[in-house]
């Protein structure tokens, strides 16, 4: 059986991409700045929220209030959209082939695994972004009436949003879907992620949210419009250096975080850098002068909001249909500089 294709961030750093001997036009990455504060200016554009009749709405529900652990993915070699129920028929074949080998999928059940694959061109951010694939196993017990619907087991999604930059510079054999998200069991995600390394030779990679992207997320985040915030914000922050784990919430007030974030944005549709560390520096004060500690000592792990939450292992759920697109946009980034 092949290497494993799913690799923590640590074991992946010395990899690289098998596929870059083909390329005669050298190196497809390569971006004149990054989203997160690494331009010039340090500045990101938001995207326009999605409009409530754009695209299919149950299409992209099933991206919402769900734990999505998030990979980096390397450029698809010779991928074919076309070809999505070959593809779905190919690796139905080989997760049976692995079960017959003994590597369990699903203990102590017997399962007639399906598989689908189709494409959800609502997650595309721009014209240049390929639409996002979307790879999901289902199951129906043998002891289940037949007219009883399949139950989803696992499910994946590729997408790219907003990946101009890369989307432009791809060689024409290779697609570009740099953003993998699962849900569901790792046994399936080693098993599927094995399948598309050996057919496409690509790697994935365990995608971990750096404490500074965190502070974007949660500022970016604060600042969107919602009706009604059904969730405030909240920081969770490690301290390090003890001897039994300890952690530290932060919650806010979803009007008082707002209503500190519109004093503090010149721009609306726009964030700097500046902005985002004055932000920071506002709610750390505010901590330090009720509780006399330093919030800038400890180490930043999960933002938490009405839009969305992301832990820093790489686990996001995305609570906001509207802004899903601006959410996902930030996963790109961060898995395009994964990949880089």
């Amino acid at each position: 059986m092949a290497a494993m294709a799913v690799e923590s961030a640590e074991d992946g750093a010395a990899r690289t991409l098998p596929s870059l001997g083909r390329l005669s036009r050298g190196l497809p990455f390569g971006r004149a700045y990054g989203r997160l504060g690494n331009s010039p200016s340090g500045r990101l554009i938001l995207p326009a929220p999605l409009s409530q009749e754009s695209g299919d709405p149950q299409r992209t529900a099933l991206l919402l209030r769900k734990a999505w652990t998030l990979y980096s993915v390397t450029p698809l070699y010779r991928f074919c959209r076309g070809r999505l129920r070959d593809y779905a028929r190919l690796l139905g074949a080989f997760i049976a082939a692995e079960r017959q080998k003994g590597l369990a999928v699903e203990v102590g059940v017997e399962l007639d695994i399906k598989v689908a694959l189709s494409s959800l061109p609502e997650l595309q951010g721009s014209e240049q972004d390929q639409p996002a694939v979307l790879v999901q196993l289902s199951s129906r017990s043998r002891a289940s009436p037949k007219n009883s619907e399949d139950k989803i087991l696992w499910s994946g999604c590729f997408c790219c949003v907003y990946g101009d930059d890369l989307s432009e510079n791809m060689p024409e054999d290779f697609t570009c879907l740099p953003l993998f998200l699962a849900n569901g069991a790792e046994s399936y995600m080693s098993v599927v992620g094995n399948w598309f390394q050996k057919t496409f030779d690509c790697i994935f990679r365990r995608l971990a949210i750096s404490p500074f992207s965190l502070t974007w997320m949660v500022a970016m985040w604060t600042g969107c419009k919602v009706d009604k915030a059904t969730s405030g914000v909240e920081l969770v922050f490690s301290v390090p250096r003890l001897p039994q784990p300890l952690d530290i919430s932060y919650a806010i007030h979803p009007e008082d975080a707002k209503a500190l974030w519109d004093t503090i944005q010149k721009t609306p549709g726009e964030i700097t850098q500046e902005e985002v560390d004055v932000f920071m520096d506002c709610l750390y004060s505010h901590f330090h002068r009720h509780f006399k500690i330093h919030l800038s000592a400890t180490k930043l792990v999960k933002v938490s909001t009405a839009i969305a939450s992301a832990h820093c292992d790489g686990i996001v759920k995305m609570l906001h249909s509207q802004y899903l697109s601006g959410v996902l946009m930030l996963l790109t980034e961060l898995a395009i500089s994964q990949i880089q």
